[in-house]
């Protein structure tokens, strides 16, 4: 009972994280479930792309602020706000990525976790 609670929690902060990226308009929105690769850091990745380093940052304190509104959470690990090419937000078992366009993919991420399920989202 207690783990059907967690996921639900993980899918809930997944949507909510989906939810501020659209806001900002983030592109290229993806929902990695990792939840059945079993060395898996994660529930889900979520991953977003931005123009720039401005437009990453407001992405990033979007999700946060959805995420605070609903749950009074706050990411349990952050970086990348220096440079903003690839912010990271660390919710246990949601980890939200926002990448400047080209950094996305020189980093591949997506086909990194290949075997996990994806979910595709259109911008707001």
């Amino acid at each position: 009972m207690v783990k059907k609670k967690i996921v639900a929690l993980s899918t809930y902060l997944s949507e909510l994280a989906v939810h501020g990226i659209q806001e900002k308009k983030g592109e290229d929105i993806v929902r990695l479930d990792l939840k059945n690769i079993h060395t898996s850091v994660a529930d889900y990745f979520i991953i977003t792309s931005a123009n720039s380093a401005t437009q990453v940052k407001a992405i990033a304190d979007s999700v946060e602020k959805e995420i605070y509104k609903a749950t009074q959470t706050d990411p349990r690990h952050k970086e990348g706000f220096e440079s903003a090419d690839w912010v990271i937000l660390d919710y246990f078992d949601v980890v939200v990525h926002i990448f400047k366009t080209e950094k996305r993919h020189f980093y591949g991420i997506e086909e990194l976790w290949g075997d996990a399920e994806s979910t595709n989202y259109q911008s707001a």
